[in-house]
């Protein structure tokens, strides 16, 4: 085959991989754009760390129990569990877009400082991880968890993310959701969760599989006392009256995570 001929050839195969890749690319694009938008109004019935769970059980031939999962509309939830998780989890939520910066400095700060690793994810990636994503700690599962929380934040308003998160976070031992873990640890309703029941499930969010709300440890009765404090400074999300914005200095970076 002449020399001409050959890279013709090659061009038309870049070409036809190039344009192969292209649409692949959209294709997930339109996908995930679209799953995003749906759950902003479908409420999910299972999510992808419910749906690895099953298939990994499966595989190994073993019973899959499936989590304890009911779903209860934001206002339906206790506001003291809505002000506790923000609080505990996420001060900042209504100020950012997603990621929060300062919280992440801060995090730095003591690494360089005391060497303790804790984390800096925002009610708003946890949402993503927690309900498109698996749980592996990889470079690209960070990735795509960023972009699932740019589409999120774009798409969704801050109720429908407190929302969805309240539902689908895991509290530990089969056990999913405000309304669940309600019911299992404190024998009542998500609506009818007293402000010291609401502490002690935040200050749990952590490590759910190691810690229970009824029986706290040091570690995590201290997060509880500081919840509670910094519960008053919370918004009710939810609430139309209720959107001051959140402090932001000096709050956050007290709180135990």
């Amino acid at each position: 085959m002449p020399l001409f001929a050959r890279k013709s050839r090659m061009k038309k195969i870049v070409r036809r991989i190039a344009l192969f890749i292209i649409l692949c690319f959209s294709a997930l694009i339109v996908f995930t754009v679209g799953e995003v938008f749906l759950f902003k109004y479908v409420n999910p019935p299972v999510t992808f760390s419910m749906i690895r769970g099953w298939y990994n059980q499966k595989t190994q031939n073993r019973y899959y129990r499936a989590p304890r999962y009911q779903w209860c509309n934001l206002e339906d939830i206790s506001p003291n569990l809505r002000k506790a998780v923000l609080a505990g989890e996420d001060q900042r939520f209504l100020n950012h877009k997603g990621f929060d910066f300062i919280e992440f400095k801060e995090v730095v700060k003591d690494i360089i400082e005391t060497r303790r690793i804790r984390g800096a994810s925002t009610i708003s990636m946890q949402t993503a991880r927690s309900l498109f994503l698996w749980t592996d700690r990889t470079v690209f599962r960070k990735i795509v968890e960023a972009y699932y929380t740019v589409l999120m934040e774009f798409l969704w308003d801050k109720e429908r993310i407190l929302e969805v998160y309240l539902n689908i976070v895991d509290w530990g031992g089969g056990v999913m959701g405000a309304e669940a873990a309600a019911n299992k640890y404190f024998n009542t309703h998500a609506g009818l969760l007293t402000a010291d029941q609401a502490a002690c499930l935040a200050a749990i969010l952590p490590s759910p599989y190691r810690w229970s709300p009824v029986e706290l440890n040091d570690y995590a009765y201290m997060r509880k006392i500081k919840i509670l404090n910094d519960m008053k400074y919370m918004p009710l999300i939810g609430n139309i009256k209720d959107r001051s914005p959140v402090i932001e200095a000096g709050i956050a970076s007290s709180v135990f995570t």
